[in-house]
């Protein structure tokens, strides 16, 4: 028997940050973000001999354990134990014998929320050979706490969702730390012109997000504001693009998105850097109409909006700062999994 799963990436479009506590918790958040196509796989192979055998294709990093009820965590490949151990400790209540093998279509630190996509793809792997009774909201508030509270790596809550639910959502982050997924029914015609118009760049470089996200936190509870203003305006951002995209007002697309960087850029040091300025900068001389960081920032993929015919001319300019421009299609469906 072999079981597998794969859970797409994601688009934050809008609000990027607001879904972070402490923020969330104190005034609410909101995001809007769309799955494309590249994923997180996992495949499940039970065994019979008591071992526990992780393979990360990707990482080409591969351990063979003996298996009990709880993995040391310890630095090598401590998603995968995490999730195990919440696993046997919430659902088996007894040690499990198998082999897990996984893959993510981008690299870790690109900003499209791979690791909690990840997770969600492993969760939704062991769900269906387990037959585990979790709905959608219930798999990625797992999701969430296995990485943010089991694990204590620093994060929000949008990509376990994005993950979960997939296709374009407008999420609202309660005061009361609830989370509600608001799919949003956008024409066909217009996700098309917008996967044709927004230009998705990979820099080549990479950044730890968690540094960047403990700085947006210190400075929330600190109340500072420039970095408080700059969250409220990202929340605006978001209705803003919810509004735009309903309407197909797409022309609107760039300027919301150049709107939302100028107030990103405030929230924590190590957002932007002089690399990732001159990049953004030569994208708009080049015709693009805005563009935003994708994830914490740092590093990782950008993308940008290129109205008309100006895409293959902001893509030619991209070219010469050694990075990779990539093509994708929104997704309209999330984590699937099936039993060969």
């Amino acid at each position: 028997m072999i079981i597998r799963s794969k859970a797409p990436l994601r688009l934050g479009l809008a609000g990027g940050g607001t879904d972070v506590a402490p923020f969330s918790e104190l005034y609410g958040g909101a995001i809007l973000n769309a799955t494309i196509s590249m994923y997180a796989y996992a495949t499940i192979q039970p065994r019979n001999d008591g071992k526990i055998v992780f393979h990360s294709d990707d990482k080409n990093e591969h351990y063979i354990l003996n298996g009990k009820e709880n993995l040391e965590i310890d630095g090598k490949l401590d998603l995968h134990k995490g999730i195990y151990n919440s696993i046997v400790r919430n659902f088996t209540h007894h040690p499990l014998s198998f082999e897990l093998s996984t893959y993510v279509d981008a690299p870790p630190g690109s900003g499209l929320g791979t690791s909690s996509t990840l997770v969600v793809a492993i969760l939704g792997a062991f769900t269906e050979w387990l037959k585990l009774p979790m709905g959608e909201y219930d798999l990625a508030h797992l999701a969430y706490a296995i990485e943010r509270v089991d694990l204590n790596m620093a994060g929000g809550k949008q990509d376990q969702y994005a993950a979960t639910f997939g296709g374009v959502n407008f999420m609202e982050f309660s005061k009361k730390d609830k989370v509600i997924v608001n799919p949003l029914r956008i024409h066909d015609k217009y996700l098309d012109e917008l996967a044709h118009n927004l230009v998705l760049y990979h820099t080549e470089t990479s950044r730890l997000s968690s540094k960047i996200i403990e700085q947006q936190t210190k400075n929330i509870i600190a109340k500072n504001e420039k970095s408080l203003e700059a969250m409220q305006k990202l929340k605006e951002q978001a209705i803003m693009m919810k509004e735009a995209l309903l309407k197909g007002e797409l022309d609107k697309i760039g300027e919301i998105l150049d709107f939302g960087w100028k107030f990103k850029k405030n929230l924590a040091e190590g957002v932007t850097n002089p690399f990732i300025d001159g990049i953004y900068d030569a994208a708009i001389r080049a015709g693009a109409t805005g563009g935003k960081i994708s994830g914490a920032g740092g590093g990782g993929f950008i993308f940008f909006y290129c109205p008309g015919t100006t895409r293959s001319k902001v893509v030619e300019t991209l070219k010469s700062f050694g990075g990779q421009s990539k093509r994708y299609e929104f997704t309209s469906k999330g984590l699937s999994s099936w039993t060969i």
